[in-house]
């Protein structure tokens, strides 16, 4: 599969809009076309995640899409939009994937643990995923479209252009905010 040109992705964006969620001829024809960049954008996630993680990009590209093309609420506006609300979705698939892993651990089913691991020495990307989470929620109570911005740059993927495309702004306000919430973050997240 390859990804289709942007007009053929709004177009049928368009389609799915009148049709309404849930028509399977367009639902169909839109994962065609958005494929390949929603499993981009899942190979990017999924690389911040721990070895052996039994949640794969497929399998996250699969849930995304379900939820996407059941979404009610939402009035597809271009592919930009598309997308970033297809990350938004996979960020937050993981997310409740983390939790879930954490609830296990502290007690609701018993697993194997390493040396390192009882020592406090072991590296658990679910918790840098919790904290990240958690980091970007209160970024989003301070400023919502800094959260938007780190939200859209990290998990979509989307350049600079894209972004301020996606939010309504200019790239300059995309550039700005973008350097003031890397700063904020690696401040919240070190501590």
């Amino acid at each position: 599969m390859h990804e289709a040109p942007r007009s053929d992705v709004t177009q049928i964006l368009i389609e799915l809009n009148r049709a309404g969620p849930g028509d399977p001829a367009v639902s169909a024809r839109l994962y065609e076309v958005v494929y390949d960049e929603m499993r981009r954008i899942a190979g990017r996630l999924m690389r911040g995640e721990r070895p052996g993680h039994t949640l794969q990009p497929t399998a996250l590209v699969h849930e995304a899409y379900i939820r996407l093309v059941d979404q009610t609420r939402v009035e597809w506006q271009d592919r930009v939009h598309f997308y970033a609300v297809a990350a938004r979705i996979m960020r937050r698939i993981l997310v409740d994937h983390a939790r879930r892993r954490a609830r296990l651990k502290r007690g609701g089913a018993k697993e194997r643990v390493t040396w390192d691991e009882a020592l406090g020495l072991g590296h658990d990307p679910s918790h840098e995923t919790l904290a990240l989470d958690d980091a970007l929620t209160r970024l989003s109570k301070l400023d919502p479209r800094m959260e938007r911005i780190v939200e859209l740059r990290v998990f979509a993927g989307m350049t600079v252009r894209e972004t301020a495309h996606a939010l309504g702004v200019s790239d300059r306000t995309v550039n700005s905010d973008w350097m003031v919430a890397k700063q904020w973050l690696t401040y919240e997240l070190a501590s």
